[in-house]
């Protein structure tokens, strides 16, 4: 019968306890205890034994009885009667530290079935992994500054020129220079009804599609939301009480709304429908014919539109993006947009939202919107600031995204070289800079892909996510952003190519 040591209780516990090395290392860090990696590897090959404080550390993070650990007190002492499992409902328990009871204060049960693996579990893991040293590549967030794409000078001219104006608050709404500017675009996109007073500025597009839900949702209310999503808006839902129902978009179809499933899902409880378009993550345009079935079955239940548009300046092949709200007049809609993308100016945080058609019968929840506006005073008044100079003029967003642009001639390489390997399908994006390729999981046998995700992110150092963070509820499909330039995503789809060929799970 094989002596039990120190290492052997340390790793029957972390096995029991469902820890990692990296699980403890990252605690540690957080409660500020001094754990690398070497040394956490040493305690568990049994090289050495920790000094007094680490090992108190471990038996605390781990439950289990100090002198257990280190000289192997009988197994039944091992788990201690002051330290219980919370139920799932409890928001605080009571734990023993030096001899008092202490509250432990957990997060909402409101946060339960919120999602946001965008910045999520295998983000976290490439965190790490950098921290350790290792060069990570990124094809996670559509985030254009770090691969090169540089704000047009004039709009930094413009902010540095009204910095000094821009020291106290705006109007809750916005600047009026920045709304005007806004209200002229919306009738270029021929949205009905719009004044300046339906303008809303925000900390981007997620700050008001907060708001949106915030405002309009009780407990139990449902919001259809496509299936892949941009997952913001699921998370935004359900955080407010309500219950996001996901209707397909088929791939079969160009990733099209499956207008029948749409129709399927809808029931006395549902308020509103969400469409984003351009899509993200799969980069699909919906055309008019499209749009028009989508506010037929909203006129038909007297439901809201939302429509996120924050990619609208970014479609190629000489496609033409529509606006859905000027397709409903008669129908309460509200736009969101922005320049994060077309501007290469996401860290700058503006964003908008326009309300239009019919607001006779959206009047109280248009209150809602006024009062959550105010509570939040104004959005970033430096990026207001350069609204009116960003969307006036040439649009210098418009040499990215025809042939020889780098958006354009990214697209073309990562499409083609993507359905080069065996087992990748794709279909072409039309707009934005994001691919959503499917995975043959009967080849590679995939049944858990974030677990792909994490698997290549180990394996190769590349970072991207997996179709589940998009509400996507088959282990089929990963998203690529493919902002970086031609021979980073050459590097990367060369390395992807060779885990497709040994990888199953």
């Amino acid at each position: 019968m094989p002596v039990e040591t120190f290492a052997s209780r340390l790793k029957t516990t972390m096995d029991q306890q469902g820890k990692k090395q990296i699980d403890l290392i990252r605690i540690a860090a957080e409660q500020g205890v001094k754990l690398g990696k070497s040394h956490i590897s040493q305690y568990v090959n049994g090289k050495t034994i920790p000094r007094a404080e680490i090992l108190h550390f471990l038996a605390e993070t781990l439950h289990v009885d100090e002198n257990w650990l280190k000289e192997g007190i009988p197994k039944n002492d091992q788990i201690r009667s002051n330290i219980e499992k919370p139920k799932s409902n409890e928001n605080t328990k009571n734990v023993i530290l030096g001899g008092k009871k202490m509250r432990e204060f957990k997060k909402s049960s409101k946060l339960d079935n919120v999602l946001y693996d965008v910045r999520g579990p295998v983000v976290d893991e490439a965190t790490r992994l950098e921290d350790a040293g290792t060069q990570i590549l990124k094809l996670n967030i559509g985030n254009p500054a770090p691969f090169g794409f540089r704000t047009p000078d004039e709009v930094i001219y413009d902010m540095r020129q009204q910095l000094t104006e821009c020291e106290g608050y705006s109007p809750a709404k916005g600047l009026f220079s920045a709304r005007k500017a806004i209200m002229q675009y919306s009738q270029l996109k021929k949205l009905p009804n719009v004044s300046i007073e339906d303008i809303y500025t925000g900390n981007g597009v997620s700050e008001l599609i907060n708001l949106c839900m915030s405002a309009l949702l009780n407990d139990g209310d449902e919001v259809l939301i496509p299936s892949p999503d941009y997952p913001l808006w699921t998370a935004c839902a359900t955080l407010a009480g309500g219950k996001a129902v996901h209707y397909i978009c088929d791939e079969q179809a160009e990733w099209y709304p499956d207008i029948d499933d749409m129709k399927k899902k809808i029931t006395d409880k549902t308020k509103a429908i969400v469409i984003i378009n351009p899509n993200n993550p799969t980069g699909a345009l919906y055309p008019k014919e499209i749009l028009q079935q989508i506010v037929d079955i909203a006129r038909e239940h007297q439901l809201i539109i939302f429509s996120d548009e924050i990619y609208d300046r970014l479609v190629m092949d000489g496609e033409e993006h529509i606006s859905i709200a000027s397709l409903a007049p008669d129908l309460f809609c509200v736009t969101f947009s922005g320049l994060s993308k077309s501007h290469m100016i996401a860290g700058f945080r503006i964003g908008w939202m326009v309300l239009s058609g019919n607001k006779e019968y959206a009047k109280d929840y248009i209150e809602g919107l006024k009062m959550l506006s105010n509570m939040r005073l104004c959005s970033n008044v430096p990026a207001q600031s350069i609204v009116q100079t960003a969307l006036g003029g040439h649009q210098s967003v418009d040499n990215y995204i025809i042939p020889g642009g780098r958006i354009y001639e990214q697209r073309e390489y990562i499409y083609n070289a993507l359905t080069d390997i065996p087992g990748i399908s794709c279909v072409k994006p039309k707009a934005a800079f994001y691919i959503f390729p499917k995975i043959d999981i009967k080849k590679f046998h995939i049944t858990d892909d974030e677990k792909f995700a994490l698997d290549l992110l180990r394996d190769k150092k590349i970072l991207l996510i997996h179709g589940g963070g998009f509400n996507w509820h088959q282990p089929d499909h990963f998203r690529v952003v493919y902002l970086p330039r031609i021979e980073v995503l050459k590097e990367s789809v060369e390395k992807l190519a060779d885990f497709f060929s040994y990888y199953h799970q």
